[in-house]
């Protein structure tokens, strides 16, 4: 058994940029692991997808902590 929650890395670790193609224009959208959102020039919103887990999770509050889990908790993620 694991010693710590493997999906909550992205999170407590160090910051880690993903780009996504935005599906309106095509561009490329940063987008870091503790960013819930990020807007591309056009001004679709693409959603952070990988913290879904805090919106589930029975500990999430306890794994990310009190600062990360209220950032996240309530944000609506559409994906």
């Amino acid at each position: 058994m694991l010693s710590y929650c493997p999906g909550s890395a992205a999170l407590k670790g160090p910051q880690e940029l993903k780009i996504k193609l935005c599906p309106e224009c095509g561009s490329e959208i940063e987008l870091f692991s503790r960013d819930t959102h990020s807007e591309c020039d056009c001004g679709f919103v693409a959603h952070n997808d990988s913290l879904i887990c805090v919106r589930w999770c029975a500990y999430a509050r306890e794994c990310v902590g009190e600062e990360l889990y209220e950032k996240f908790a309530n944000r609506a993620i559409i994906v």
